[in-house]
């Protein structure tokens, strides 16, 4: 007859486990050092304004891959991408899950969230944790999908998230207005998401304008073509004649279209008169940008900072 494992021995074990699960976060927090975002587990509800999905659906209990599970909806600063826990207070719960393991106990299913191919935890982040370090592969689970078009990776840092999410935002773009084949351009790019439906609006507000005496509409070929030539390329070689974009750094030639077009039409409406792009767009660098020589100083002041700190 087989001696009865004592209960202090699987919390020995589940302790050991959990050590060791702290050292491995560690490293890898190391390893990450140059690239923090690498190793960050992604908030579900920065995912969802990100991606705005439309709408959900209940899927039901599904056999789930461990590593398809990317973020969660409330525990994410309490464990890093591949689950490790990053906290000692996680110990008491982690442990006493991590005995459960290995004493063959049931637990109940964790809850999900689906988007985009893979998932967030709604309930039982300690759960999935647990199930990485002992490289399990599959967890059940009861699952909701956000609906979304937008194809995840699971190794995916929030900066490459923004990046698909606009990219096909610019694909959408594209193949909806023919932008590219109106034009003859294909380097209308943002660096943040939302901006295609705002460039949308301007050459609605545009074809609106031009279509004014006119008694047959314009079709949109036209008014984007108008926009184009008439509007964004006049502004966007004002930018690059004034090397503008030296001043805004990790920005693209079209963010600054955005920006002055709000600008200049503040300017027009605070002064009450016609205000020259050219005019609107040397000011709006001169206050909002940073020349190279003051971005120094700023780095420089910071990095004194927090060497004295």
């Amino acid at each position: 007859m087989m001696n009865k494992i004592p209960e202090s021995a699987y919390e020995d074990i589940a302790g050991q486990d959990f050590s060791t699960a702290r050292q491995r976060e560690f490293v890898s927090r190391i390893q990450h050092f140059f690239d923090p975002g690498r190793e960050e587990l992604l908030s579900l509800q920065e995912v969802r304004r990100i991606i705005r999905p439309k709408g959900e659906t209940y899927r039901g209990m599904q056999a789930v891959a461990v590593s398809l599970i990317a973020g969660s909806e409330g525990r994410y600063h309490d464990f890093n991408k591949a689950f490790l826990p990053k906290h000692e207070y996680l110990r008491t719960r982690w442990v006493s899950i991590d005995k459960a393991h290995y004493q063959d106990v049931s637990l109940p299913p964790i809850r999900l969230y689906e988007i985009g191919g893979v998932y967030f935890v709604r309930d039982g982040n300690h759960r999935v944790s647990v199930a990485r370090m002992q490289g399990v592969l599959n967890i059940d689970a009861e699952v909701t999908s956000l609906n979304s078009e937008i194809k995840l990776d699971p190794g995916m840092t929030r900066g490459e998230l923004v990046k698909a999410v606009i990219a096909y935002e610019k694909d959408l773009f594209y193949d909806e207005t023919y932008f590219g084949l109106v034009t003859d351009c294909y380097d209308l790019n943002f660096s943040m998401i939302g901006q295609y439906d705002i460039v949308y609006n301007h050459i609605l507000v545009h074809k609106y304008y031009i279509n004014q005496g006119i008694s047959q509409e314009i079709p949109l070929g036209r008014a984007i073509k108008s926009w184009y030539d008439n509007l964004y390329l006049p502004i966007n070689e004002l930018i690059q004649s004034e090397r503008i974009l030296d001043r805004f750094p990790g920005k693209t030639n079209s963010d600054l279209y955005v920006w002055i077009i709000r600008y200049w039409d503040s300017l027009k409406r605070e002064m009450g008169q016609q205000v020259p792009i050219e005019q609107a767009v040397k000011k709006y660098a001169d206050i909002f940008g940073k020349r190279p020589f003051e971005r120094f100083k700023k780095w420089l002041k910071r990095s004194i900072g927090k060497d004295q700190g």
